[in-house]
């Protein structure tokens, strides 16, 4: 399923935060927002799972406008894991990642088989099946972010929208989780501070500076020292990463930029 941002701009008190963006996230493309912090990201990406009406322009799934269908219609499409979340649930893990089967059942609804073995293979898929029935409340941050994301992904998106997926996670499941999403391939747009992140899984990165779109594409093509210096304010060079033959940023962390 496609998805586009079509001139979206969006107020908060008062503010436009958000100015005109458009960009198109293709059926089965992972997309990387990226800019630094307070350019808009995460209020763009709250267009996207029905936090945030925008001020003016639409978001369509597939040329439908999303803000026309019903919230439990558009939850059975899009599956959030933004950076504000509830993480107090008196709930077992495997109870948190149920809640994501909710959009697809009716209010009084036990969860079937079906939904038991979704719930299952989701927490498989982010490596915590072994903690199924531990207190929510007593994980780390990282063992509570990818149970989380396998609740989203226990709710069968066509869309996903992650608000910086690999925040608090390890080296290790940092790359797990990139893995996985290049793997299942379901849509995706994601708001990734790591620029080499970014460049590892996304197949097109939209650069977002002070509420605007200043860049698209390709990674190799977008991230580019001049555009790091600009929109980043840091000195990098851009090379080949000797593992993968992708793109790699190498940043100076000695000389500031004046």
């Amino acid at each position: 399923m496609n998805v586009t941002v079509d001139t979206v701009s969006v107020d908060l008190a008062g503010t436009r935060v958000v100015s005109g963006v458009d960009f198109l996230v293709g059926d089965g493309e992972i997309a990387g927002l990226v800019g630094p912090n307070g350019s808009g990201k995460s209020t763009l990406l709250r267009t996207l799972y029905r936090h945030l009406r925008p001020a003016a322009g639409r978001v369509l799934l597939a040329g439908d406008d999303l803000w026309q269908r019903a919230p439990a219609a558009s939850a059975r499409l899009v599956a959030a894991l933004p950076q504000e979340r509830a993480t107090d649930f008196e709930l077992t893990v495997a109870e948190v990642v149920a809640m994501g089967r909710t959009p697809h059942k009716g209010a009084f609804s036990r969860d079937n088989a079906h939904d038991r073995a979704l719930v299952q293979g989701a927490l498989q898929q982010v490596g915590m099946d072994g903690l199924a029935h531990r207190p929510f409340t007593g994980l780390s941050g990282g063992e509570r972010q990818r149970v989380l994301l396998a609740r989203a992904l226990a709710q069968e998106p066509r869309v996903l929208v992650l608000d910086e997926p690999t925040n608090h996670l390890d080296i290790r499941h940092q790359v797990e989780l990139l893995a996985l999403l290049r793997g299942q391939r379901t849509t995706t747009l994601a708001a990734l501070h790591d620029l080499n992140a970014a460049a590892s899984v996304c197949d097109r990165v939209h650069v977002l500076s002070s509420g605007r779109i200043v860049a698209s594409g390709a990674p190799a093509e977008v991230l580019t020292p001049s555009l790091i210096a600009e929109v980043f304010g840091v000195r990098a060079d851009v090379v080949t990463h000797p593992l993968t033959g992708g793109v790699l940023i190498a940043f100076d962390h000695i000389t500031p930029l004046p």
